[in-house]
């Protein structure tokens, strides 16, 4: 594992917010490999993966923040954010959590991918109260329509979790990529209806679950042939919603 392996165990001291994971040898396998060379499809195929765990105190303070929402509040990290957030006025207490976090974020990748840069983000907390899950979905770069796989990172702080596919989607077979196509889309097929597909998926470990309170490493992109994105979809909150936040940092390679 060499330098890459004591560059990431150095980067403790350096990080607000989170503390940097220890890695089980075939995720630094999937690491290394995606660290020479990030389209490596067959690695990719091992995200998601993940990188660190929210410190207590952040969890907690960032959970009880957003249970002081009735709605879900969006913020989005343009070029305009540090200015409104931070020069034009006092900042919020969540925008500090989030500056936190890409920073933290931000030195995560500087180890991992040196290449990669900024491309965008945004963050969102409250009650999160619809009925059914976000349809199955990728993270894309509408900015760069030609983009291949790129990191991303997202965490989900407090109770509401994320599901995803569970290794190579493509090759699944014919009547599980039908009832895969029922959730992306939320509808209706041969296999079932969405509600019950679902639950099936989760109960065959066809989806797995993202845990709570984790930067998980991701691929976004486009949809290329070269890169396996990562699929996934928000879980169901209960009757009358869940208090939760949401954090996501997407990056492009120069």
């Amino acid at each position: 594992m060499g330098t890459l392996a004591e560059a990431w165990a150095a980067l403790g001291s350096t990080l607000g917010i989170v503390e940097p994971l220890p890695l089980s040898r075939a995720q630094w396998s999937a690491v290394e490999r995606l660290h020479s060379n990030f389209n490596d499809r067959e690695a990719q195929t091992c995200l998601p993966i993940p990188l660190a765990r929210f410190r207590s105190v952040s969890t907690q303070a960032i959970h009880q923040y957003a249970r002081g929402f009735d709605t879900v509040r969006t913020e989005y990290v343009d070029d305009g954010w540090f200015t409104e957030k931070f020069v034009n006025g006092p900042s919020d207490p969540m925008a500090d959590h989030a500056r936190l976090y890409n920073e933290d974020v931000d030195r995560m990748m500087q180890v991992l991918f040196p290449s990669a840069r900024y491309r965008k983000g945004h963050y969102a907390f409250g009650n999160f109260t619809v009925s059914q899950p976000h349809g199955l979905h990728t993270d894309h770069s509408a900015e760069d329509p030609a983009a291949a796989g790129e990191p991303i990172c997202i965490a989900r702080i407090g109770t509401l979790g994320t599901h995803f596919v569970v290794g190579d989607h493509e090759a699944y077979d014919l009547r599980t990529k039908s009832m895969l196509n029922a959730l992306r889309y939320w509808i209706s097929v041969p296999e079932g209806e969405p509600e019950a597909i679902f639950d099936e998926l989760l109960q065959k470990q066809v989806l797995g679950t993202i845990p709570v309170d984790h930067v998980m490493l991701m691929v976004a992109g486009n949809g290329s042939r070269d890169a396996h994105v990562t699929q996934h979809i928000a879980a169901r909150p209960p009757a009358g919603g869940v208090h939760s936040a949401f954090f996501q940092r997407q990056y492009r390679f120069t």
